[in-house]
């Protein structure tokens, strides 16, 4: 795929463009909310729109908030805190090791840990079902957490009694060249282990996910004692008082205690095969699935025009109808532009334009903002079943065209580090 080339304007006054573009399809997206909660509170089946309501606030709507409000007061620098894709702070980094990728695969194999699936539609959807019938997954995906501006590099996990909802998990991030932990230690590695316990709702998005136990420092101390006691040779020193020992909560609203130490195993006498397969993560290059959707639904947008652009041509020469020829074709020739810019926009933005993505995000937003800034001044016309349709496909559009995925694939060429992941409101 080629590799799209560099921007013009400023890298500063696209970032800002591109956050006026987020800032605003969450303005939008929080006030089709509110329309969908207006339709709910209606007796009979309308109700239904209450649990789609719940939908958007939970998975679109706070989770942008918190990704705005925290983008400007948490520090962007290592506290010993990872982050979740939201931007709140997530669980401690309570675990560094010294070694390498294949010998850290070797000890977590031989002490009984299965290495975590990658976090897909398809696995997503099966821990769901696997979770409602109670049935066991082994590789059950975890969640992301960002740490050094990217997620994890992979994760490992140990199921309880076959139960998808309790499970041990631990987190692995390769640590920057040269880089030290505070104080001046150095390690290869930094990793952060939990327990879930049950699966509830989040605090603070109310998105169904794992609560975990508050005590994380007894399982940072599981994944030390199976990995040592499957291979004694592993040494570990601990650095005492790393961090002030504290109460507080992660991502999702779970209490978190920890003393503050941090032990660091040193993994370098592991004996690693020379098979053992280094499966560290690869990023898949092509567009991810917000680029996707805002690409076929501007494709499918495009041709609904030029079917108008037909019918407005082709009554333009049947006679008798009583309709000025002028206007009609002047109707079919917008339409007929219209579709074709679609069109373009549209197989540009899949190639990785950033032109093209912020066109479409800013034709999505002109269809939206229209419909919601006269409803009020329309006794609610364009609020209607029928009218939420359509609505709705143009804010879920908006969302996923401005969304952090879309915007890192089409301005990837900007970063130096191909795969480079950045979490937070367009920095």
């Amino acid at each position: 795929m080629a590799t799209p080339p560099e921007p013009h304007l400023p890298r500063r006054v696209l970032r800002g463009i591109d956050t006026l573009f987020f800032v605003l399809a969450t303005v939008v997206a929080a006030w089709f909310a509110y329309l969908l909660l207006r339709q709910g509170v209606t007796p009979g089946w309308p109700m239904l729109f209450i649990i789609v309501f719940w939908a958007m606030v939970a998975y679109l709507v706070l989770p942008r908030v918190h990704r705005i409000l925290t983008g400007i007061y948490l520090p962007d620098y290592f506290i010993g805190r990872t982050r979740t894709a939201d931007g709140l702070l997530g669980d401690p980094v309570n675990l560094g090791l010294i070694g390498t990728e294949a010998q850290i695969h070797q000890a977590m194999t031989v002490a009984g840990w299965i290495r975590a699936d990658e976090l897909s539609l398809r696995t997503g959807a099966r821990i769901v079902g696997d979770t409602l019938r109670r049935r066991s997954y082994p590789q059950a995906p975890v969640s992301p957490l960002f740490l050094f501006r990217r997620r994890q590099d992979f994760a490992y996990q140990q199921e309880v009694s076959g139960s998808p909802s309790q499970r041990h998990h631990v987190r692995f991030w390769q640590c920057p060249p040269g880089w030290l932990l505070p104080g001046g230690y150095a390690v290869d590695w930094v990793a952060a282990g939990t327990f879930d316990r049950s699966v509830g709702l989040s605090l603070f998005t109310l998105q169904v996910t794992h609560k975990i136990d508050q005590d994380t420092d007894v399982e940072r101390d599981h994944i030390i004692d199976t990995v040592r006691s499957a291979d004694p040779d592993v040494a570990v020193h601990v650095i005492e008082g790393f961090s002030a020992g504290y109460h507080s909560r992660n991502g999702g609203g779970d209490r978190i205690q920890t003393d503050g130490d941090l032990p660091v195993l040193d993994l370098t006498a592991v004996s690693a095969a020379p098979t053992t397969e280094v499966v560290t993560t690869v990023r898949p290059d092509g567009p991810p699935a917000q680029t996707v959707f805002g690409v076929v639904v501007a494709t499918l947008r495009g041709v609904s025009y030029l079917l108008l652009a037909s019918v407005f041509a082709i009554v333009t020469v049947i006679p008798d109808l009583g309709e000025p020829v002028t206007e009609l074709a002047v109707l079919a020739g917008f339409f007929l532009v219209l579709g074709l810019l679609d069109f373009i926009l549209a197989r540009a933005t899949h190639r990785g334009s950033n032109w093209s993505r912020m066109l479409l995000s800013a034709m999505s937003l002109w269809s939206v903002t229209v419909p919601l800034v006269t409803d009020p001044l329309t006794g609610g016309v364009h609020s209607g079943y029928v009218d939420l349709v359509p609505l709705a496909i143009s804010v879920l559009t908006l969302l996923a065209l401005s969304s952090d995925p879309a915007r890192e694939f089409a301005t990837r060429s900007w970063t130096e580090e191909p795969g480079n992941e950045t979490v937070g409101l367009a920095p």
